[in-house]
């Protein structure tokens, strides 16, 4: 568990900037359109559990999915084959049981019987095949993680045959997200390109709107397989400003917030909230466009990177709930390594990579980073650490949609983003290092480092797999084509009132088991 520290000082420069962006208007406690409604306390109310969300879930479909803030909205809707519990451990849930052949190629799932759709539609191994074929597609952003499938075959109406082109380490872990939730293929089929905003799973809780910018209602499944349901309803609630959704949530217009300013937990804490502060799998920082100048330029790509000093932001922006990141493995992970230990910026060093780069006067390039309070003080903080190198960073506000929209079209010189992180290495490094993968907003173009991603991911024995992606990680800092920052803490705060939270390593608010007292 992270403790908390002392905010240090940093030099002048990184202080000012962050001054200059912590005055930004914050939302009041009822300002979002559209109230929620508040907390219920008589048992004769039905019970509705409304949470606060950093961000609108982008599209709540799993096979056009690309946000973290997706899954927390998609995880209520859909039942996945697999999913993780407490312990982060693989556990069975629409897939009940399932065998390897001695090659490792194929997967014979056994499936639960009697789960229905939320449309009332039977799920099957039909249904299965359906959704594998259909995330295989040319276009959809699960691709990449599930090419690897040569063809999917329904042997009866409760087993599925997967025959893989070669043996894949983490399948069974990719079938714990996006790439195992199961859609209806009725509902698919009849929404055809609109269905992202008439999803239907098997999950707790069936879609009823989304409001775009707003929020998005989900209702009690009656007819839910898996145990009896305490939630009538469940509000999912747009907060872009943190503060303001701990005001909501001190209000008791909201009942929990996915997403807690580190400034706001020890308040909370001391008035009875529970905080949730627990290590996430994933990591933040910003990518660098190496197919635009000036990044085309690797030894300038290098001076950025490193001239981050990653302690001081864990220290100044994170206040201590966070790690420094020097690759996108976080501790506990099986390739975390010595390569993912930061160093201090060495000013001679970087000296010499601008001397190198033909820009030994230094250089200015555009950063868009989100629109949040937070992401504007990380924006001026890499400003404050670039300066003194003449390294000068124009800060571009966008919103989070279109960030999404550029790191896909590749309209950016520097884009601040990161990635809420899986339990298998190969779902934090594959899809953003190999050319033409569905995350590779870097642009990276090293066939050696695609040989060892492909390696890692074949490779069965886990001290193998990590020595590979020991590698891969030298090419990585070499290529310097993301600056990796921090490993986030997952920070989620909760009224007195919620019970059967179930806290998952992944930072997913799994709402089956809540309730209300």
């Amino acid at each position: 568990m992270f403790t908390q520290k002392v905010r240090l000082s940093l030099f002048t420069t990184i202080m000012a900037g962050m001054l200059a962006v912590t005055g930004c208007g914050n939302q009041s406690p009822t300002s979002t359109a559209g109230d929620a409604p508040k907390a219920e306390t008589s048992a004769a109310q039905e019970q509705v559990l409304n949470i606060g969300l950093k961000s609108d879930p982008p599209s709540l479909d799993p096979a056009q999915s690309s946000a973290t803030v997706d899954r927390m909205v998609q995880n209520s809707i859909y039942d996945k084959l697999f999913d993780l519990d407490k312990d982060g451990q693989i556990v069975p849930v629409l897939a009940e049981s399932y065998e390897v052949s001695e090659d490792g190629k194929t997967y014979t799932l056994k499936l639960r019987q009697g789960v229905k759709f939320q449309d009332g539609t039977d799920f099957n191994a039909e249904a299965v095949k359906f959704n594998l074929d259909r995330y295989k597609e040319e276009g959809s952003k699960r691709a990449g993680e599930v090419k690897i499938i040569n063809q999917v075959t329904v042997v009866d109406p409760l087993t599925v045959k997967i025959e893989l082109s070669q043996p894949f380490a983490p399948f069974i872990s990719v079938l714990t997200d996006r790439s195992g939730m199961m859609a209806s293929p009725d509902a698919v089929k009849k929404y055809g390109k609109d269905y992202l905003n008439h999803p239907v799973g098997t999950g707790p809780f069936a879609f009823v709107e989304h409001v775009t910018g707003d929020h998005v209602t989900l209702k009690k499944n009656e007819q839910y397989w898996n145990g009896d349901v305490k939630l009538d309803q469940v509000n999912f609630k747009v907060f872009t400003n943190g503060t303001a959704a701990v005001q909501n949530l001190r209000s008791g217009v909201l009942d929990m917030i996915d997403s807690v300013p580190t400034k706001e937990i020890k308040g909370l804490q001391d008035s009875g909230f529970n905080v949730v502060t627990e290590p996430s799998m994933g990591y933040f920082g910003f990518y660098l466009n190496m197919s635009k100048e000036p990044f085309t330029n690797k030894f300038l790509r290098q001076a950025v990177d490193r001239a981050i000093d990653r302690e001081a932001v864990v220290k100044v922006l994170m206040e201590g709930y966070a790690e420094p990141a020097n690759s996108p493995f976080s501790p506990g992970n099986l390739a975390y390594g010595d390569f993912d230990k930061a160093s201090k910026p060495n000013p001679e060093e970087i000296k010499s990579l601008l001397q190198q780069g033909g820009k030994p006067e230094g250089f200015t390039f555009k950063l868009q980073i989100g629109t949040s309070p937070k992401e504007e003080q990380f924006g001026a903080i890499v400003q404050g650490m670039l300066k003194p190198y003449n390294i000068n960073v124009e800060l571009e506000k966008v919103e989070f949609g279109a960030l999404l929209d550029n790191e896909v079209s590749g309209n950016f010189q520097a884009l601040a983003l990161g990635w809420s992180g899986r339990p298998d290495p190969d779902q934090n490094f594959y899809d953003f290092v190999v050319k033409g993968a569905p995350y590779n907003v870097s642009r990276f173009d090293n066939d050696k480092l695609g040989e060892l991603a492909l390696q890692a991911r074949v490779e069965l024995d886990p001290a193998k797999r990590k020595q590979l992606y020991g590698q891969a990680m030298e090419i990585m800092h070499d290529e310097a084509g993301y600056v990796y920052v921090y490993h986030e803490a997952n920070l989620i705060a909760m009224s007195k009132n919620v019970a059967g939270f179930t806290y998952v390593p992944d930072g997913i608010i799994r709402t089956a088991t809540i309730e209300k007292k």
